[in-house]
């Protein structure tokens, strides 16, 4: 293969580190958004697609093989109309609504809190509920909260029992109000920080199952949301939810007041381009957007570092990933995208970001787990496809809850019609066996990287790998063809003078197990 001189040094100090990679930021997101719930991951009971009690079983396989850490439901904007009383006893007696954020379409409550603690049971992972604060009472919050963690005698306890459950859930993760500085109740940061201490004052800890409480963050670079929030109510809140979106033209417009809050007006009419009909520049933009994350990380830690040096606060990432068009002759109320290798590389480098900020991000949300945005998984009818995102999910994930470990770089420029970005996106961890885990993400499309890799103090003995690239960057999984992007071994290193050298292609993600 051609590098045409591309060439970058990297040493991994695999003695050293002290953060944990915490598991939970490989976390994900359903929304009740299009066909993300209905249709994806619930087809109910009497469907002829294999399921359990409504819930695929083609789907639950897939998300425990990548090790699926923990969900987050039940959105998204949808969590501040939702209330959760209309989805639990029977089917018949439920309420119908209308799903005024995403398309218009008839809710009918089918998937509520029981299903939902039933996917989580079956997927072997964490849930993480939002609750109303837009549309909701305080009263309300509170009874979900002694509805799904008190197990004595109280009305929701006995309410859950009557609805077949008989011992609480002991709910972990729960988030007070979603994106309140828009669809949450177009809110300012001081309201929104007076209505999170209330609202979190009655979302009670029961016994053995205290709450870990995660305030609705900014968007984007709107520091003075971070700011005041941390300042108000950073004390009685564990998490702090940030949203980042990776677009292209998208012309949107916020308009921050004097006073430091936002406005944001949104144009639905403008588009974001097509996920699959693309060229350089606009991998390249998604790219940049990408690189973006690192800069926004930065920036909202370091004023949470003002009023929590002791990082005791996280910052929590729970919307993420890229956002483009909705495909050709669908609902554009239901986010339904095609997702190609330019995803997959977005999503690594927005994974290493995450990673070599472990003392603070200990969560993230990629939007959304079925049909719905940056999707791991497609389907139509009973047939199912493995988007190249849940194939970068797949490669990473050796990374959960290992240390993180020190790497220095020295890596060539990716540059574009005079613009530049690092060539290079990697982060590195160590196992509890002392394995060193190695991932690499090459953005560039048209250069490989050529490595030299030293792993101090020790030369690996037994290195294993796998790649994930493809002949075109548009390339994407299709139900003719869904094996078209995945995985394959990687073989491409030799050791040489005490130190690894491998070849990283264009356009690809490597992942190393050494030891």
């Amino acid at each position: 293969m051609s590098i045409e001189g591309k060439s970058a040094g990297m040493v991994i100090n695999a003695d050293l580190g002290k953060h944990t990679i915490d598991k939970n930021i490989y976390g994900h997101f359903a929304e009740h958004l299009g066909r993300c719930i209905y249709d994806g991951i619930f087809v109910g009971k009497g469907s002829p697609i294999p399921n359990t009690d409504g819930i695929r079983i083609d789907i639950v396989e897939a998300l425990k093989k990548i090790r699926i850490p923990l969900i987050r439901w039940p959105g998204g904007c949808f969590a501040d109309e939702y209330h959760w009383k209309d989805g639990i006893g029977p089917q018949s007696d439920r309420k119908r609504m209308i799903n005024t954020h995403w398309g218009g379409v008839v809710e009918d409550n089918s998937f509520g809190t029981h299903e939902f603690f039933r996917l989580c049971e079956l997927l072997e992972t964490e849930p993480y509920i939002c609750g109303n604060v837009g549309s909701g009472t305080v009263q309300e919050m509170s009874e979900w909260v002694e509805y799904m963690n008190f197990d004595g005698e109280s009305p929701m306890a006995n309410l859950r029992r009557k609805n077949g459950q008989d011992k609480a859930w002991g709910l972990k993760y729960f988030g007070v109000g979603n994106e309140n500085w828009g669809c949450g109740g177009k809110m300012r940061a001081e309201f929104y920080a007076d209505q999170y201490r209330r609202y979190t004052t009655y979302a009670r800890d029961y016994g053995n199952y205290p709450l870990y409480r995660i305030a609705a963050g900014p968007r984007n670079e709107n520091y003075h949301w971070t700011k005041v929030l941390m300042e108000e109510a950073g004390y009685c809140m564990n998490g702090l939810a940030l949203h980042y979106y990776t677009r292209l033209g998208d012309k949107n417009q916020t308009i921050v007041q004097p006073d430091g809050n936002e406005i944001y007006i949104h144009h639905p009419e403008i588009s974001r381009r097509s996920a699959t009909e693309f060229g350089e520049e606009e991998w390249f933009g998604i790219m940049k957007s990408s690189w973006k994350t690192d800069e926004l990380v930065s920036k909202h830690s370091a004023i949470m570092d003002i009023y929590d040096p002791e990082k005791r606060v996280a910052l929590i990432v729970d919307e993420w990933g890229t956002w483009f068009d909705n495909e050709p002759g669908t609902n554009p109320g239901f986010l339904y995208q095609q997702n190609t290798l330019r995803d997959a590389l977005s999503a690594a480098i927005a994974l290493n970001i995450f990673n070599n900020h472990a003392d603070r991000v200990r969560m993230t949300n990629i939007a959304q787990t079925i049909n719905v945005l940056q999707a791991m998984v497609l389907t139509e009818g009973s047939r199912m496809i493995l988007t190249p995102t849940y194939h970068v999910f797949d490669l990473f994930k050796e990374h959960q809850n290992g240390t993180l470990l020190p790497v220095s770089m020295d890596v060539p420029d990716y540059i574009y019609n005079g613009e530049t970005l690092p060539g290079l996106s990697v982060s590195a961890s160590r196992s509890k066996k002392g394995e060193v885990f190695i991932t690499i993400a090459n953005p560039d499309p048209v250069h490989g990287v050529e490595v030299k890799l030293e792993i101090r103090p020790l030369l690996p003995k037994n290195i294993s790998g796998r790649i994930l690239s493809s002949p075109a960057m548009q390339d994407h999984n299709t139900f003719d063809d869904a094996d078209k992007v995945r995985p394959e071994r990687y073989t491409g290193v030799e050791s040489s003078g005490g130190a690894l050298r491998l070849t990283v292609p264009k356009r690809s993600v490597v992942s190393l197990l050494c030891s």
